[in-house]
C-alpha cells in the first residue's frame, strides 16, 4: 500500500529490459542467452507467465529466448532493499547482482550493464521505512517483505535500526517458521546489521499442532488432546532451533475460538518439559489486552 512493491518491480524489470537491450545492440558483454538467470517479476500470481518466450515478432523485437515471471517478493531486489544500510550500500549491492554468464562462463553483473545507478534512483523513496499505526495507535514500520524460502524473510535493516532509536522495545517479525525466518534472521540479518535480540517469541496455534499430530483439516475444530500432544514434537523442534542461538525463548499460544481449556493446558505442560513457558494470547478477540501477560513475560 506504500508503493514499495511497485518500485521494486520497476527496478527489477528495468534490469530485465537492459539485458535484452544489450543483446539487441550487438551483445557487447557476450551474454549467453542460454545462461541468463535474471527473469521478470510482477506482484501477482499468474502461473501462465512462469515460463514464457520473449523477443517474438521479428528482428525489431530482439532475439527470441526463454524466460519467465516470478512474484515481486521473490525478487533479489527485494532482499537487497531489506539488507541495505543506506542508499550507497543499496547501489553497491544492486551492482553485484549476477544477471547471467557470458560464453566464457564468467559472471555478468548489473554494474556491467550500467544498471545500478538507474535502479537505485527508482528505489530512492522505497528505501525509506513506512511509519503506520495499529488500531490502538501504536507505531509500526511496514517495510519490505522478502520470501523466507528464497531470501532472509525479514523486514528491512533500516526499519529495525530506526525503531531501535525511537522506542524502548522493538518487536520484529521473522516469519515462515523458526526453521526459515527465525534462523535466517539470526544468521543473516543480525550478522549483517549487528543486531543482538534480547528474546524470541515462538507463536504456536493448537490447530497447526493438531494437524501435525495427524488430524484432518476438517476436524481441527474438535478437541483432540492426544493428537495435539503428538504434534507438539514440531513445536519442540522449533524451540530447540531458536534456543541454539543463545536467546531466551517464550511460546505464545495464538488462541482460536475452537481451542479448549484442556488443549491449552496440554501445550503449557509440554512447553515446561522443554524448559520454556507458554502464554495464552487472545489478541484476535481482545486486542492488546489479550497479550498483556505475554508482554510482561517478555
Amino acid at each position: 500500500f506504500t508503493g514499495d512493491f511497485h518500485a521494486i518491480t520497476s527496478a527489477h524489470n528495468l534490469l530485465s529490459a537492459l539485458i535484452d537491450n544489450s543483446m539487441y545492440w550487438g551483445n557487447p558483454l557476450a551474454l549467453d542467452p542460454r545462461k541468463i538467470a535474471w527473469r521478470r517479476v510482477m506482484d501477482m500470481n499468474d502461473r501462465a507467465l512462469r515460463e514464457i518466450v520473449v523477443g517474438l515478432g521479428g528482428g525489431a523485437n530482439g532475439a527470441a529466448r526463454e524466460t519467465g515471471f516470478d512474484i515481486t517478493v521473490a525478487s533479489e531486489v527485494m532482499a537487497i532493499l531489506c539488507l541495505a544500510n543506506d542508499q550507497a550500500d543499496l547501489e553497491k549491492r544492486i551492482g553485484q547482482i549476477i544477471v547471467g554468464y557470458n560464453r566464457d562462463k564468467k559472471a555478468v553483473t548489473a554494474k556491467d550493464l550500467k544498471a545500478d545507478g538507474a535502479m537505485t534512483v527508482l528505489l530512492e523513496k522505497a528505501i525509506q521505512p513506512n511509519l503506520v499505526q495499529t488500531l490502538e495507535n501504536n507505531p509500526a514500520f511496514i517495510h519490505g517483505g522478502p520470501f523466507a524460502n528464497i531470501a532472509h524473510g525479514c523486514n528491512s535493516v533500516l526499519a529495525t535500526k530506526t525503531a531501535l532509536k525511537l522506542a524502548d522495545y522493538v518487536v520484529t517479525e521473522a516469519g515462515f517458521g523458526a526453521d526459515l525466518g527465525a534462523e535466517k534472521f539470526f544468521d543473516i540479518k543480525c550478522r549483517q546489521a549487528g543486531l543482538k535480540p534480547s528474546a524470541a517469541v515462538i507463536v504456536a496455534t493448537i490447530r497447526a499442532l493438531k494437524m501435525n499430530g495427524g488430524v484432518a483439516k476438517a476436524d481441527l475444530g474438535k478437541e483432540n488432546v492426544e493428537a495435539l500432544t503428538k504434534g507438539c514434537a514440531n513445536l519442540g523442534r522449533h524451540i530447540e532451533n531458536v534456543k541454539s542461538f543463545g536467546v531466551p525463548v517464550i511460546v505464545a499460544i495464538n488462541r482460536f475460538i475452537t481451542d479448549s481449556d484442556a488443549e491449552i493446558t496440554a501445550i503449557k505442560t509440554y512447553a515446561k518439559t522443554q524448559g520454556v513457558e507458554a502464554v495464552l494470547c487472545e489478541h484476535w478477540a481482545k486486542g492488546s489486552a489479550g497479550t498483556e501477560e505475554l508482554a510482561k513475560k517478555v
